[in-house]
């Protein structure tokens, strides 16, 4: 495994600003060729979906390969890949898509670990359903999902399990699999958020065991956009409300209004560009994003360490909250008697862009009793040796 970073960060204009971006758990830099997509698609020719005039075929195409783009990152059926403005209003629209079933006695259960995005949906489509909502809590010495919690929580009368499968603040990988496992034994849907865990891993849902998975290719290279993925059978039984005219057959049923095929087209080359990361001698893009993803795993992984060393080095002025032993390179860190704040400004001040905040992380700062805001330290593809020295210099001089 081997990746030419020399070369894949040349692909990035903003990098030749000489900033070291930590901020990819927020939005990661865009590579030059999925700004090219975009803009090629834009000016097309380019018209409204149909099969007579180029213009036409072309919004045709778009559509097409992104479907097939992301049914081979995500390793499911094309006809099960829904395009969204971001996962927030996907997870909204299936909220109330799949409460349209719900009846009062019936059960959610939600996790402490997640994003407000795949919390507050579906506790007001609870409320308006007169549902009950039960919780999967966290270890607060691990910053694991207790497990133990869950079982608790799952019941007869559960209708849905909604969990991330990576925390945007903390980089805990939950054990997605087992619990997928023991909601669909009690007949449960399992709605997994995977926004943040696809950035630094390959995905496969039926693997996960999701029944719906969600994700957002700004998080991984593309443009700001959702995507929803499952298997087509599930979705033929899901029925939105929408337009009479507009097309009932799945996926399209769940895309409201005129696709915005420029975005469709950066997406789909998002996948491509990290598909040629380092795709070995595979032969089918699946395979190469297999090959690409194992050597962006392993350099995030080893950029990690350096980072996880250099922040124990700083000793007790430093509390690093990520200690999940399955997690991403992301950290989430707080500063002795410092608002984070102010470490955010002076790093910014030297070039390095590491936000503070709580990231919508509501119920894991929450639970966890986390004071907001800390700062938060995200690794991406084009991240390098020196770009860890140099947040770790700044925060050396800050503390």
């Amino acid at each position: 495994m081997a990746i030419d970073l020399k070369a894949l960060r040349a692909d990035f204009p903003s990098l030749d600003t000489g900033l070291a971006f930590f901020d990819g758990p927020g939005g990661t830099q865009t590579p030059r060729p999925v700004a090219d997509a975009i803009a090629a698609t834009l000016t097309g020719p380019l018209s409204n979906r149909g099969v007579t005039s180029p213009s036409e075929l072309n919004a045709e195409h778009a559509v097409a390969a992104f479907r097939a783009a992301y049914a081979d990152l995500l390793n499911v059926p094309a006809g099960g890949v829904v395009h969204g403005r971001s996962a927030t209003q996907l997870t909204y629209d299936f909220s109330r898509h799949l409460a349209k079933d719900w009846k009062s006695g019936d059960e959610i259960v939600l996790s402490r670990l997640d994003h407000d995005c795949n919390v507050r949906p579906w506790v007001q489509a609870a409320q308006r359903a007169g549902v009950t909502v039960r919780w999967i809590g966290i270890d607060p010495d691990t910053t694991d999902l207790d497990v133990s919690s869950f079982r608790r929580a799952l019941s007869p009368r559960t209708r849905l399990v909604a969990l991330t499968a990576a925390s945007n603040v903390l980089g805990t990988k939950p054990p997605v699999r087992q619990i997928a496992d023991l909601a669909h034994e009690a007949g449960a849907l399992v709605y997994v958020d995977g926004v943040h865990y696809t950035a630094h891993h390959l995905v496969d849902v039926p693997a996960l065991g999701a029944d719906l998975f969600v994700c957002s290719p700004y998080k991984f290279l593309g443009p700001h956009c959702g995507v929803l993925a499952g298997s087509p059978e599930l979705l033929d039984t899901v029925r939105p409300d929408k337009l009479l005219p507009s097309p009932d057959a799945v996926p399209e049923r769940f895309e409201f209004g005129t696709l915005p095929y420029e975005i469709l087209a950066g997406a789909t080359a998002a996948v491509d560009f990290l598909a040629a990361v380092d795709p070995g001698t595979a032969v089918t893009r699946r395979e190469r994003l297999t090959h690409s993803m194992g050597s962006l795993h392993g350099h995030e992984q080893t950029l990690r360490t350096r980072l996880e060393e250099g922040l124990q080095a700083l000793g007790s002025a430093v509390t690093l909250h990520s200690r999940a032993a399955d997690r991403t390179p992301t950290l989430l860190m707080s500063f002795d008697g410092r608002d984070a704040r102010q470490a955010q400004t002076h790093l910014a001040a030297r070039g390095v862009v590491a936000p503070a905040g709580s990231f919508y992380a509501y119920e894991p700062f929450t639970a966890l009793g986390l004071e907001d805001p800390a700062l938060r330290a995200g690794l991406a593809p084009y991240n390098t040796a020196d770009d860890i020295d140099r947040l770790l210099d700044g925060l050396s001089a800050f503390i």
